[in-house]
């Protein structure tokens, strides 16, 4: 269910790269358009959408970057262990690392965002944006990523114990990524 949920929002996350795309090339050729023709074409409100867009992406996309197994990571002994290996490494990072993060983020947020609704907090820039609805998804993307390191939590246990992730089991090498992200690397079969 958190998996897909996250591939959800990974997957409209998409569409505000599109946006965020879309408006900063504007903005670009209406300022190198503006330079010839004298006119001022660009706007702070396309400029801080841009950037806004940019946070979104950021912010909604980790969690499915995570569920899909996209995020960095540096693999010098990692990429040598078998899957049990990996699934304790896994299973001890989260535990360890990405759930107390999250925790931490969520927590230290929550002040920063209701300081900001309590004022309507507005950029102040002529012309910018409201700032108060965007600082909300700090939280919310603690929230989402939490539960997602939860499910790679879970995952990583029965991986750490040889319950799955042997392609046995699932009849792929996807590593129960719904989307294949599993452990190989590119061209490596699992088990190899």
């Amino acid at each position: 269910m958190i998996d897909r949920l996250n591939g959800g929002i990974g997957r409209g996350v998409r569409w505000l790269t599109l946006a965020m795309v879309t408006i900063g090339a504007f903005n670009a050729l209406a300022r190198w358009a503006g330079r010839y023709l004298g006119v001022h074409l660009g706007s702070n409100t396309l400029i801080e959408l841009q950037w806004y867009l940019f946070s979104l992406v950021f912010l909604l996309g980790a969690a499915d970057a995570l569920r899909r197994n996209d995020h960095v990571r540096v693999d010098v002994l990692y990429g040598r262990m078998g899957i049990r290996g990996r699934g304790r490494v896994d299973l001890l990072g989260s535990a360890l690392l990405l759930i107390p993060f999250c925790l931490l983020g969520i927590w230290s947020s929550w002040p920063f965002v209701r300081n900001s609704w309590a004022v309507l907090e507005k950029s102040p820039d002529p012309g910018g944006l409201w700032r108060y609805p965007l600082k909300a998804f700090v939280p919310i993307a603690f929230v989402l990523l939490l539960l997602q390191g939860l499910a790679e939590l879970r995952r990583s246990y029965r991986r750490a114990r040889g319950l799955e992730g042997s392609g046995d089991d699932s009849g792929d090498d996807s590593g129960g990524h719904p989307e294949g992200g599993g452990y190989d690397h590119p061209g490596e079969q699992v088990g190899a």
